[in-house]
């Protein structure tokens, strides 16, 4: 790893330092500044010329700050002779602005990627996209990871006879379906119609779910209004216990303590690709780390190596 340059935004530097233990290499500081104007600039504080160099830094609140931040600093890489500049993504937020749903509205997945590729990037790293086409939007080659194995990992800790994975939406069902072959249950899926960001119905359950154990399993958890619609069927249902999982607990507006007050929610498990303060955490919040999976991948992309085979 000698030739490997490390760099980290402001947005999760706890993870970026996670990552680079697991490499055995520093994590490089960066000098953010801001001017009277209001305008950013950044300054990389460590040789990049013909390096290798990563910048980690995921797109979380605030997204247009982080979003600029980190387009500063694969210009201040590109300016500086890298010799190729890969972006890890831990997180995408504008993975969900993915499709043309209304008239004369704005794909933000796909702007954003031309941002980061204009800008200098020439491969991206990225953790569990919203959707499958999102890979599609970059013109530079994506390493697309997903956190089933570290949550699967989690939940072989239980007993399983009897339990049940359920995606909140049939367009999560794939990666459901995936995660309950991993720990060998049955899959269910709710059929959900969204009206707008707070606002969705979910009009049935499909799949047995009664007197069962459940984990529900979404990529990301923001408002969780989504979850709360579901956990409502469920109980009509009479399931037995509630656990929820997703990669990225962003858990917006009090979402957090609104799920766990919640009846029947035992468990609330994502992974630290976002941030979570201390101050907001609950007793019911599990956080698994996925520092390990993307350093290995950042591992493998620098010696040459497949990154698919880690999900061999």
């Amino acid at each position: 790893m000698r030739d490997i340059a490390v760099f980290s935004g402001t947005a999760h530097p706890d993870l970026a330092a996670e990552i680079c233990s697991h490499l055995g290499v520093p994590l490089h500081p960066v000098r953010v500044s801001r001017f009277a104007n209001d305008c950013l600039e950044v300054q990389l504080q460590a040789n990049c010329r013909e390096r290798d160099v990563f910048l980690i830094q995921p797109l979380v609140p605030p997204v247009q700050e982080n979003l600029v931040e980190l387009l500063l600093m694969i210009d201040a890489a590109r300016g500086a002779s890298a010799g190729r500049i890969t972006v890890v993504l831990p997180h995408y937020a504008y993975a969900r602005s993915d499709k043309k749903d209304a008239p004369r509205i704005s794909i933000g997945a796909r702007l954003v990627a031309d941002l980061l590729t204009s800008a200098g990037a020439q491969r991206v790293l990225a953790m569990t996209l919203h959707s499958p086409q999102v890979h599609g939007f970059f013109s530079v080659p994506v390493d697309h990871l997903h956190a089933l194995r570290e949550l699967a990992a989690h939940f072989r800790g239980y007993d399983l006879g009897n339990t049940v994975v359920v995606s909140p939406d049939l367009g999560n069902a794939k990666e459901a379906a995936a995660f309950a072959r991993m720990l060998g249950t049955p899959v269910a899926a709710g059929a959900k119609q969204r009206f707008s960001d707070d606002r969705v119905t979910i009009s049935t359950v499909i799949g047995e779910v009664a007197d069962r154990d459940v984990i529900v399993l979404d990529d990301e958890i923001a408002k969780g209004s989504t979850v709360v619609e579901l956990i409502g069927h469920l109980h009509q249902r009479n399931v037995r216990s509630i656990r929820l999982a997703c990669t990225h607990g962003l858990f917006s507006d009090g979402a957090l303590t609104r799920l766990a007050a919640v009846d029947g929610v035992r468990e609330i498990v994502c992974t630290n690709t976002v941030p979570i303060p201390a101050d907001k955490r609950v007793p019911e919040l599990t956080v698994l780390s996925v520092a390990p999976a993307l350093a290995e991948a950042m591992r493998r992309i620098h010696n040459g190596e497949s990154v698919s085979a880690l999900f061999g």
